[in-house]
This record gives C-alpha cells, structure tokens and sequence, in this order.
C-alpha cells in the first residue's frame, strides 16, 4: 500500500458569509505546492458555528458543494469539511466527502453540542462514515465527536487507518482539544488529524487553533498553534503497518455493538 499525502487548512471564517469563505479558502488552497490526495477544511466552513440554519443552509444542489467539486477535480484530491444542509424539512451539520471524479458521500454530526443548543437546530447523524481512498481507510467526524470515545472506536467491523475532526472548537477549551486529540490516536492506533479555525465569531468566542496531526502513537507530526495556514505532510502506511504488528492492542479490545441510535 502507498502512502497518503494529506492537507488542511486552518483559516478564520467569516461569520455569516460563504461566498468570502469560500474564496478565502480558495486562496489558501492554492497555495498547497505539492500534490496532495486529501484536502480538509474545519466545520461550518462557509459561515461559522450558526445556529441560523433557516439564513444560512443550502441544500446538495447548492454553490458550496458545486465549488467542492471543482476543487476536487482540479487537485485529484479529496476534500472535505462540514457546511449547514437542509434536507427533507431537517437541518444537518454534514460534512461532505467529495472525490474528483464529483461523486459524494457524506456523514451527519451524531453528536450535537447542546451548551449551544445545536441538538435544537439540526438533527443529528445516525451512520458513522469510514470511506476507502487510495488504499486507506478514513473515518471524518465532526468537532463535539472527539468527546465520544465510542462513536470514534476503531473496530472490525468498520476499521480505519486515519481518524479526522473538523472543528469550530473554542479556545477555552483547547487543552481539552489536545489532549483528547492524543487520547483518540493513542486507543484506536491510528494517524489521527484535527482541523479548527482562528479568530473570533460572530457570537464573540475565540478560536486558538491548534489544527494537527499525530500518528499512532500519539506523537504530533503537526502542530500549528494560532496562525491561518494549510499544512501538507505524508502518512507513511509502512510505519503504521509496523507498529500495528509490534503492538496490537485493538486485538485485546472490548467488543460492542451499536444497536440503537435515538435522535434526540
């Protein structure tokens, strides 16, 4: 198996405005040098952490996912991030998994972040999403996830290679964010990536950051701390493959099933 070339991009995100999101991302897009296989934006990319769904949602026919695919083909990459979807009468916090060839899955938020009365605007995901691409096998979740530890759980029955969060997570709240960032890498013995955003909302909360990446171990590959920017580094698979041989603790993990996910 190859190994996997993987990129962020942690920007401030204009509160309440796609279009200036969407070409500020542009912006740093461009400026990946290298080719990359994968290309991750944080969540709510296109407005920020909004509970103005009724404003702000587009639909899957919308301009956001249209420029997605633009960008996918013209990098023959993967990109992903989590924009406001209405569906069917219901709001989702869905990230969007988009291939160059402009086909899409996507994954709805499972856990909502009631401190800010998410669960009251979008209804929440049911499926975790684990997608195959170029001979890894990716699971992205979305920010409040990361508190979850089952929901992120490496399994055999939906295994993973790379576990990735987009986030709008506060900075009041960043030593939470690196240390359970660590802890998911650790338990499920995967590269595990997160990718925040900067600055301040419109509702006055401070971004710090602290987009990364760590491998297996925990260790970080990446830490980028406050500043807007968009990284790129390579998962080496013969790594990962040599320590899940030298320590494999998934073999000894408790085994569970899922059999009732509730909307609340």
């Amino acid at each position: 198996m190859s190994d996997l070339t993987v990129s962020f991009v942690q920007a401030s995100l204009q509160w309440h405005d796609p279009a200036a999101n969407r070409a500020e991302l542009h912006r740093h897009i461009d400026e990946i040098s290298i080719a990359t296989d994968l290309i991750v934006l944080p969540e709510m990319f296109t407005t920020g952490f909004s509970m103005e769904a009724a404003t702000l949602a587009e639909t899957m026919e919308g301009p956001t996912l249209a420029w997605l695919r633009d960008i996918a083909a013209a990098r023959n990459a993967v990109v992903t991030g989590s924009i406001i979807i209405k569906e069917q009468g219901n709001y989702y916090n869905r990230l969007l998994w988009v291939r160059p060839d402009g086909s899409t899955s996507y994954y709805n938020k499972r856990h909502l972040f009631t401190m800010a009365n998410e669960h009251h605007t979008y209804t929440p995901g049911t499926e975790r999403l684990v997608e195959e691409w170029r001979g890894w096998r990716i699971c992205p979740l979305v920010c409040y996830d990361l508190r979850f530890p089952v929901w992120s759980r490496n399994s055999n029955t939906q295994p993973y290679d790379l576990l990735l969060y987009v986030a709008n997570w506060p900075a009041a709240r960043r030593t939470a964010w690196m240390t359970l960032l660590r802890a998911r890498a650790i338990e499920n013995l995967a590269y595990t990536m997160g990718v925040n955003c900067v600055g301040i909302d419109g509702n006055s909360l401070a971004y710090a950051g602290d987009s990364a990446l760590l491998d297996m171990r925990g260790e970080y590959l990446v830490e980028v701390g406050n500043q807007e920017t968009g990284i790129t580094r390579a998962l080496r698979r013969a790594d990962l493959e040599a320590f899940r041989e030298r320590f494999p603790a998934l073999q000894d993990a408790d085994t569970f099933e899922l059999t009732q996910l509730v909307a609340r």
